[in-house]
């Protein structure tokens, strides 16, 4: 399976579109002022405790308080704890915890109040981001995500990712980490670890434990603010890459100089033999218009979703769960009963569905409503292929068989905010004439003509909606055609979807915004 990393760059954020053999599956933003990631790590300050939540509420420089409840200070808060005043206190300690005296576990049943007080600072990680009018939820059982491994401070437990299947293999990771790992630290071994030898772990280990001495560092300093962030998630191309790269990738285009800098530099410490297939894009064409991707993201994201064979999905969102209705469009009459048909569908629709729930980040209760299928087998089936399609969606997610009516539900763990595109515009033609869009090619002609007259113009090329360069490029001679007799000048016409219907620009023939 081929699998693309399109990258599009601009002074605000970073878009990431993942491509499985030219198909959209996930899209991702990267704003420049995100300041609550998940995996950022936050010295902050207790605000106050609430008994009957067995919660309390910390400022991490957030608008909102973030959440933290008592069972997220995890075991080893004590030692945190602890070892935090030993940073505070200037005295020079060991980072490595060989030396460190740990304390002995807090009761998993215990109350808020016994542990926490009001103003004491604390060593806090994100787990959820803030959403809505809630503020970031975090943790005290901090980890250091690597590419191979999870480094769990203040641990000594070694995991293994339940993905990978064979014991012997998981055997054999537990044995070499154990040979490799500090005492004080706990590991969990990632599914990209399986058959990974010995070196390559011990790297991604050591790069681990850089970081976990640069926070210690930046906590020691006697002028740190408090809230303070002390360690950021690393960027999110890089974090992308960590989680989801493999042999599969064939591509990753990007439009940013300093970016393909940046992703060749990570490639180099994790596949040195994958770093060729970074490319820079630098075409007059938008990076996401050229390779489809403008497209599939509007006919994608809104309220109503097409599938294959003229089935099609209408999905809704309610203040409690998301609804996804499974509809069979025109195949009612194509297969030879209604029951095969109802399979045939619903098998379509599981694949769908769950490229839907990665593609827009649902979290949540997803309750989906099959088409009625009267056979238990067929149910199943259903049911099996939705935890097949579902298997390369990285979120903790848990699915429940159908029910005789034909429901399913899923529940998906929400950490952000919900991706969410707006794809319908204004229509321009609400009173059922075509005023709009000849007013539009008048205000047109009227730039061109101002255009023309500019002589440091040499060429132009204008960027409108679909239908508009339809229209302009239409019968012979085309409009596009009369403007070249007149201006004696070829007026470059590039179709551009993501433009609403009324929206046109001009650019030069390099890439310049013309006024």
């Amino acid at each position: 399976m081929n699998t693309e990393l399109i990258i599009r760059s601009n002074s605000s954020d970073i878009d990431f579109a993942l491509l499985r053999e030219g198909r959209l599956v996930e899209l991702h933003k990267d704003k420049n002022d995100s300041k609550f990631n998940v995996g950022d790590i936050f010295i902050a300050k207790v605000k106050k405790t609430l008994s009957s939540l067995n919660a309390s509420f910390v400022d991490v420089g957030s608008e909102r308080d973030a959440f933290l409840h008592y069972h997220d200070l995890g075991p080893q808060f004590l030692s945190i704890s602890k070892f935090l005043k030993q940073l505070r206190s200037g005295k020079k300690i060991d980072y490595t915890l060989k030396n460190f005296q740990f304390e002995k576990d807090i009761d998993k049943n215990g109350k808020i109040d016994d542990v926490l007080k009001a103003k004491q600072n604390l060593l806090v990680q994100v787990v959820k981001e803030p959403i809505s009018t809630k503020g970031p939820r975090i943790s005290t059982e901090l980890s250091i995500a690597g590419r191979y491994l999870v480094l769990v401070p203040f641990s000594n437990r070694i995991s293994v990712s339940q993905k990978i299947q064979s014991k012997q293999e998981k055997e054999r990771l537990k044995r070499l980490v154990k040979s490799i790992k500090p005492n004080g630290f706990g590991v969990i071994l990632r599914t990209v670890a399986e058959n990974i030898k010995v070196a390559e772990l011990d790297r991604d280990l050591q790069n681990s434990l850089d970081r976990w001495k640069m926070l210690c560092d930046k906590v020691a300093q006697q002028n740190i603010k408090i809230p303070s962030k002390v360690l950021s998630e690393v960027n999110r191309a890089s974090s992308i890459l960590r989680d989801i790269f493999n042999d599969s990738f064939t591509k990753i285009i990007v439009d940013d100089k300093k970016l393909e800098a940046e992703l060749k530099e990570y490639l180099e410490r994790i596949a040195p033999d994958k770093v060729k297939i970074v490319k820079y894009y630098s075409g007059n064409v938008p990076i996401f218009e050229k390779f489809n991707i403008e497209r599939q993201i509007k006919t994608s994201f809104g309220k109503t979703v097409s599938m294959r064979k003229g089935a099609y999905l209408v999905i809704e969102h309610t203040e409690a769960m998301h609804v996804i209705d499974v509809n069979s469009g025109n195949r009612s009459n194509k297969s030879n009963s209604q029951a095969d048909t109802a399979l045939e569908v619903n098998l379509i629709a599981a694949t769908e569905i769950a490229r839907q729930l990665q593609l827009r980040d649902m979290g949540g209760i997803i309750v989906v409503d099959f088409i009625d299928m009267r056979s238990s087998e067929h149910r199943n089936l259903v049911y099996e292929k939705m935890k097949e399609a579902m298997k390369t969606n990285r979120t903790k997610h848990k699915i429940l068989p159908l029910t005789k009516f034909g429901l399913m539900q899923i529940t998906r763990q929400r950490v952000r905010q919900e991706r969410v595109i707006n794809t319908r515009e204004d229509n321009p033609n609400k009173d059922g004439k075509v005023e709009a869009p000849i007013v539009l090619i008048d205000k047109i002609e009227h730039d061109v003509n101002r255009l023309i007259q500019n002589k440091k113009n040499e060429g132009l090329v204008l960027n409108v909606h679909p239908f508009i360069a339809a229209y302009l490029q239409k019968g012979f001679p085309s409009i596009q055609q009369k403007w070249f007799l007149k201006y004696k000048k070829w007026i470059k016409i590039l179709p551009r979807d993501a433009y609403p219907y009324l929206q046109y620009r001009f650019y030069s023939k390099k890439g310049k915004r013309l006024r």
